[in-house]
């Protein structure tokens, strides 16, 4: 496991603890893009040493090749997989190892297997709970970002939670985010179903050409030409969408849930190559989908925090040169639901709501993420200064002021951490220099170099050239000088209009 990330092999030692403590059951709960593959790869290759047979089962036909790709690039021997479906290539009954859809396995019945692993185990998939209630021989484990369907707690005994999204995103695992809600629809009338809004009287709400165009303009203004993911109510809606993109001079491509599999890849390999810089979706790409994401378009509302959850987390990922990912929210999911990093559960749900949810419902609710009144941006609850322009909302005092003194406590000041630039001091010249190279992306090498002297006070000068993966401390420092420069230029801009308004009383 020497290649693990620490938060991967926290995941793993989590899933042995619950089993020796005698749990059957247990859930994994990993934010998209921690590397769920990579974890169950482990897991399959210390249940084979065991000599156990193991059953992969992905919520849809779709994923059955990419997750054979994945499980043959991480190091399984594709001899030892076999798929379960029809007449597929890959169909060999002898392999210990099998991918199944849950499709197929509520056609075929349950292959004979003495592990199972439940990929996006949220959806909560009848065919898997007949099972789970059916076989209680089996060790069966739940792989998810989200585990936090109903009656998830009466079929599964366990919750294991090795780490969170914003713990991820602080060390460089997961990429940054940035929220705009640039549009806020009236909802009013709209029916829920299901605990969700209406598909029809919601899609009538949002295609009026006001929204439509204001999906677009927004992505102009503000997406600086990402390659983005855009959500939408339904096919019409997003058709609608691809049509004004299209019109704007900005290529852009549709897939639905219908999408055959062979067009789905096409339309990714081109979107890849940067054909297309907009993908205008519904009913798909929340699950297992892994392709360059710097920006998500949210036109849809949704009541589902699952849902909400998932579809930021395809815009997660790091890629080279990627800084952060932009969310357009044009629904206010931001608004109602929160903030995705402070969202989540830590038990299992039942069907019914239960006495501690009951009490929570009664408890005051926690703040929403609000605008920024100068850029726009969404700034989490409690947060005063905008991580993207750095504005700083002053907060108007109702405290009285007394007369009185201060009395010292305590024998001195608190020892304060290393500074993150010493850190990076310590790593060596050569080293922060191709760590540097990994975080350049399209910018010049003397952006590369402007950095170095930042942080060593000299030019990089006859060091070797090469990449090496960017550490946790050096995304931080980029990050910190990041709101450094916004900032100085808030103050900037301040400054100059205060000087105008200045002339102007003159």
């Amino acid at each position: 496991m020497s290649d693990l990330y620490p938060h991967q092999v926290v995941a793993i030692d989590g899933i042995r603890s619950s089993l020796r403590s005698g749990k059957r059951r247990p859930v994994l709960a990993l934010p998209t893009g921690s590397g769920k593959t990579r974890i169950a790869t482990e897991i399959i290759l210390g249940a084979r040493a065991k000599g156990n047979r193991v059953t992969f089962t992905v919520p849809f036909l779709s994923l059955v090749k990419q997750t054979f790709d994945a499980f043959v690039a991480r190091g399984l021997d594709p001899a030892d997989i076999g798929v379960i479906q029809g007449d597929h290539a890959w169909k060999r009954a002898h392999a210990p190892i099998q991918i199944a859809s849950v499709q197929t396995l509520a056609r075929r019945g349950f292959p004979c297997t003495d592990f199972v692993i439940v990929d996006e185990v949220h959806l909560n998939f009848a065919v898997i709970h007949k099972w789970l209630k059916e076989d209680d021989r089996r060790i069966f484990i739940g792989l998810s970002a989200s585990p936090w369907s109903k009656g998830m707690g009466e079929v599964w005994d366990d919750l294991v939670i090795p780490t969170t999204m914003a713990k991820l995103i602080d060390g460089g695992f997961l990429s940054e985010f940035r929220v705009f809600a640039s549009s806020k629809p009236d909802l009013t009338g709209v029916k829920t179903v299901a605990g969700e809004y209406h598909e029809g009287q919601l899609s009538e709400v949002m295609s009026g050409k006001q929204i439509v165009a204001d999906v677009v303009t927004t992505w102009l203004e503000k997406a600086e030409r990402r390659k983005t993911l855009l959500f939408a109510v339904d096919r019409a809606h997003a058709a609608n969408l691809h049509t004004q993109f299209n019109e704007a001079g900005v290529g852009c491509a549709y897939v639905d849930g219908e999408t055959p599999r062979e067009e789905r890849e096409a339309i990714f390999a081109r979107y890849r190559a940067g054909e297309f810089q907009v993908i205008s979706s519904v009913g798909t790409l929340t699950t297992g989908v892994d392709v360059p994401c710097q920006c998500i378009v949210m036109a849809r509302p949704t009541k589902s925090e699952i849902l909400w959850v998932q579809m930021v987390g395809r815009g997660l990922r790091t890629e080279p040169g990627k800084l952060d990912c932009l969310v357009l929210d044009h629904a206010g999911n931001c608004l109602s639901l929160g903030l995705p990093t402070e969202i989540g559960r830590t038990t299992l749900r039942t069907g019914a709501t239960d006495e501690r949810e009951k009490a929570a419902a009664k408890e005051k609710p926690e703040p929403l993420p609000r605008e920024c009144r100068q850029c726009g941006c969404l700034m989490p609850a409690r947060v005063r200064v905008c991580e993207a322009c750095g504005f700083e909302a002053k907060r108007l005092s109702t405290v009285e002021t007394i007369e009185g003194e201060l009395t010292e406590l305590g024998t001195g000041p608190a020892k304060k951490s290393e500074p993150a630039i010493e850190r990076l001091r310590k790593m060596g010249k050569q080293s922060v220099y191709w760590q540097l190279n990994d975080c350049k992306g399209t910018k010049s090498d003397g952006w590369v170099s402007h950095k170095f002297r930042a942080i060593f006070g000299v030019w990089p000068r006859s060091l070797d050239d090469g990449v090496a993966s960017a550490s946790p401390e050096l995304r931080s420092w980029l990050h910190s000088e990041r709101i450094k420069w916004a900032k100085g230029q808030a103050n900037a801009r301040m400054s100059r209009q205060s000087d105008s308004r200045e002339l102007a009383h003159a």
